[in-house]
């Protein structure tokens, strides 16, 4: 082996290690956060549902939702639906998935007219495969 000069030594390389506390908890900070956000998301469509005795459907799954905000917008599942008809559409192409009989949860602001939730509700009741349509309302 050759000898080394005075003047150079040997430098050992060190290496850096990185601290992953401050990446866990970054995550794990984010990840409460979407936990308490998902629920108020889902939510978001404001509707004063009127009031009510009758507990129809409690236990049923509520996978066809169908709501009407007090200035006449239809929803489907909370993503904004343009005309009666598009609404329609998407509730037949839910329902022929499934052969089983399905109930529809329709959400209408108390403001809305009365003749537009039966005409829509009646719309609703025409489509093959739905065996009940339901009007949602808040227990008095």
């Amino acid at each position: 082996m050759a000898r080394l000069r005075s003047g150079q030594r040997r430098q050992r390389k060190t290496i850096a290690e990185i601290s992953l506390t401050p990446l866990i908890d970054t995550a794990l900070t984010l990840l409460v956060i979407f936990m308490i956000t998902a629920p108020i998301m889902n939510n978001s469509i404001r509707v004063t549902l009127p009031k009510g005795q009758s507990r129809e459907d409690a236990g049923a799954r509520q996978d066809l939702v169908v709501t009407i905000d007090k200035r006449g917008n239809l929803f489907f599942n909370g993503q904004p639906v343009a005309t009666t008809d598009m609404l329609i559409g998407l509730i037949k192409k839910q329902v022929t998935h499934n052969n089983e009989e399905r109930t529809v949860f329709v959400q209408a602001d108390e403001a809305v007219f009365y003749g537009k939730v039966l005409e829509l509700v009646d719309n609703i009741k025409v489509v093959g495969g739905i065996s009940y349509v339901a009007l949602a309302t808040k227990q008095s």
